[in-house]
């Protein structure tokens, strides 16, 4: 079964590529699966351990993979860990149905992923709850979204040279704050 964790979450794995990096095995790229979720998102071939025909990139190792193929591959060798799903688009949503069918699987998203209009079983971890539709999921992602965003919130609004930690050197600009902008990235 998949479980999702909706917004902050701090034991999840943030930085895919860098941990993919540091842990991939080329043996990860012999599975049938991980050929087929490698074809379908990015639209390339795995011609042997270390070398993938991309149609928009030539010749890659495995390191150049998408974000999202690389966060799909490490979700499904490293089903123990929990990983930070936000890198991957929604063609990456069946994928993940596909692995949490296979084995329970915990992942962490800061965003609404569309897993489609077909029937499924998530957990939100939030909650407790089983979502089985994405008309069940998103009421229950919200509301744990919107608490994250303003954690978020309070967090921009930190002024680090009021920080005895970490003092501004002098002349510094003082910070710019606009509650109308998410910044980092990632937030809603």
């Amino acid at each position: 079964m998949l479980s999702i964790q909706f917004g902050h979450m701090p034991d999840a794995i943030f930085d895919t590529a860098t941990f993919f990096r540091n842990v991939y095995l080329d043996a990860w790229l012999d599975d049938p699966l991980a050929k087929r979720m490698i074809k379908s998102v990015d639209k390339s071939e795995v011609l042997g351990e270390r070398l993938i025909r991309s149609r928009a990139l030539g010749l890659i190792p495995p390191t150049d993979l998408s974000g999202g193929v690389k966060t799909l591959l490490l979700i499904y060798n490293m089903p123990e860990r929990v990983f930070n799903a936000s890198t991957c688009g929604d063609n990456c949503a069946h994928w993940i149905l596909e692995i949490a069918r296979r084995r329970d699987v915990t992942i962490n998203l800061r965003h609404i992923m569309n897993f489609g209009r077909g029937r499924f079983s998530i957990k939100v971890l939030n909650t407790g709850e089983v979502a089985h539709s994405m008309a069940e999921l998103v009421p229950m992602a919200i509301d744990h979204l919107r608490d994250g965003m303003e954690v978020d919130r309070e967090l921009e609004r930190t002024d680090p040279r009021e920080d005895p930690i970490l003092p501004a050197p002098p002349g510094a600009m003082p910070a710019i704050q606009r509650d109308d902008i998410a910044f980092g990235g990632d937030r809603l």
